[in-house]
């Protein structure tokens, strides 16, 4: 694809995606204006002629439904920019309703006009709007509905027959406010696709990744909760997830250079056609460049850091502490073994299992772009134990190749708990050591988020409130922690970005990207429990 195609298909995108913003900005406006107007006394002359001339508590309802309308306009405008088929024809009725509202309530002209000429440009613009709904509704949305005319029924036959206490009314009414809102987010829930790999695609994806994936993070794309999405001639590929309209692309793809812009073009026209809004999780510093060209704004995320195991060395005043873990931890019987996930037996598999369950206790199953969903599924992961003379395992680093590089990146380190302090530090050092002399060209640690932020003290007021607020998440997210623990070992540190194609869907990529990492399950029995492959 020359440069010239990609600028023209880039110009048609963002004359499209314009037109989508104005009608929605456009009907948020009515939306408010229709609210405000409703809830403001109306001209006294054109209230006193409607009251003349309609039944008596018409205009009182019209008031109350040129509210509701409004606030349902409002709420259906992000869905009308994002192209939503089911949320245009809802728009269409709201707006076709706030003008009918308008004039019933006081003879209000002018808001019945702004809200026509809305209704003019929806209808104008309609084949815009083509972002299909999820299928997979269909059935809970009829149960939904069904549900709601039932209660509407009973609630009529009783009041007609005048047997509706108060109490129940108040309680059927708050029912069916929860039932006609559920309706609603069934009828708008944008087109979603199940997880689906076949044995084939894992195959090719696989084979890939051995001779591409040369960054860090490509191996992760072997995961199971993943789906593919592959260029025409099957040389390059990229593994995404569908969460809330977001399409998260897990890294940056993977396959021959001279096929990654097409593929992303490809699927940038495959996700728009559905309506979702593309974000790239995680991407590297040597291509941004690459997302920029094609249209995405990219916003650095953190700092991944990477030891070099070549220049790695215990000693020295500044890495004291680390040694003298290394030190006391051999002293206690430690010893570190790396074994491959295909050598691990089922008294092995036992006692690692052990351990994940005693750190993990009712936490939930974390990781999605850094972290491989199964320790035991793919035979070139590694297993870095701690372990005694008497078979006792204190903890392990799991470890996924970088196979074109020749180094690893870690995925998992857990520990016993009671296990003796400086445990990860002892197995972090060691196994540097194991990959020096193996010739592994470097270990990758942790992804540490907002690093630059965390790690600066002064600065503009903004800037020291975020670090704040940061700060009080370090109990629940583990940020700061993490960035401390990873400066023991004078890691480099290399930038990670998350690219979007506009500013505004920061929020919802932010609330997906801690979905899928499940950052926001509570402990408890709603964790996520490994799909692990029995060995």
């Amino acid at each position: 694809m020359t440069r010239a195609v990609r600028r023209g298909h880039r110009l048609r995108r963002l004359g499209r995606t314009r037109a989508e913003t104005w009608l929605a900005w456009a009907g948020a406006t009515v939306g408010v204006i229709s609210a405000v107007s409703a809830l403001t006394p109306s001209i006294a002359l054109r209230s006193d002629f409607v009251r003349g001339v309609l039944p008596p508590g018409v205009p009182s309802a019209a008031r109350i439904l040129a509210i509701a309308f409004g606030i349902a306009l409002v709420w259906l405008s992000r869905s009308l920019a994002l192209r939503r088929r089911r949320a245009w024809q809802l728009a269409v009725a709201t707006v076709a309703a706030i003008s009918i509202a308008h004039i019933a309530k006081g003879l209000d002209v002018e808001e019945a006009i702004a809200a026509l000429a809305l209704l003019v440009a929806l209808v104008r613009y309609r084949r815009r709007f083509d972002a299909p709904g999820d299928p997979s509704a269909s059935r809970p949305l009829a149960a939904t509905v069904s549900v709601f005319a039932a209660l509407g029924a009973l609630a009529l036959f009783l009041t007609e027959r005048g047997t509706l206490p108060d109490p129940f009314e108040d309680t059927l009414g708050a029912f069916g406010i929860l039932f006609a809102f559920r309706a609603l987010r069934l009828w708008l829930r944008p087109f979603s696709v199940h997880v689906r790999q076949s044995l084939e695609e894992r195959r090719l994806a696989r084979r890939l990744v051995h001779e591409y994936g040369s960054d860090s993070l490509a191996f992760f794309a072997l995961r199971r909760d993943k789906s593919y999405f592959f260029s025409p001639s099957g040389c390059a590929f990229l593994a995404y997830r569908v969460v809330a309209g977001a399409a998260l692309v897990s890294g940056d793809p993977v396959g021959d250079e001279d096929e990654l812009d097409e593929l992303l073009d490809a699927f940038r026209a495959f996700a728009h056609a559905r309506g979702w809004r593309v974000a790239i999780l995680a991407a590297r510093e040597a291509e941004r460049p690459r997302y920029e060209r094609l249209g995405l704004r990219a916003i650095k995320l953190g700092d991944e850091a990477v030891i070099l195991p070549s220049a790695f060395s215990l000693e020295g005043r500044a890495i004291r502490k680390v040694r003298q873990s290394v030190t006391r931890l051999r002293r206690q019987g430690y010893r570190v073994r790396v074994v491959r996930s295909n050598e691990v037996d089922a008294e092995l598999r036992r006692r690692l299992d052990e351990v994940s369950r005693a750190w993990r206790g009712k936490s939930a199953e974390r990781g999605f772009a850094m972290a491989m969903d199964d320790l035991y599924a793919e035979p070139d992961v590694l297993f870095a134990l701690a372990e005694r003379a008497d078979g006792h395992v204190g903890g392990f680093l799991h470890l996924v190749p970088t196979p074109p590089t020749g180094g690893y990146s870690l995925s998992t380190m857990r520990r016993r708990p009671g296990s003796p302090n400086g445990l990860m530090e002892f197995l972090i050092a060691e196994t540097t050591a194991w990959a020096a002399r193996t010739g592994s060209s470097e270990l990758s640690l942790n992804f540490c988020v907002f690093a630059d932020m965390l790690r600066t003290d002064g600065g503009p007021v903004a800037l020291r409130a975020a670090r704040t607020t940061l700060l009080g998440l370090d109990r629940l997210f583990q940020l700061e922690r993490l960035i401390e623990f990873n400066r023991k070992f004078f890691p480099e540190w290399r930038p990670r970005y998350v690219c979007v194609e506009r500013l505004t869907d920061l929020p919802l990529v932010g609330m997906a990207y801690l979905y899928v990492e499940s950052l926001l399950v509570p402990p408890g029995p709603w964790t996520r429990r490994s799909n692990a492959v029995p060995h």
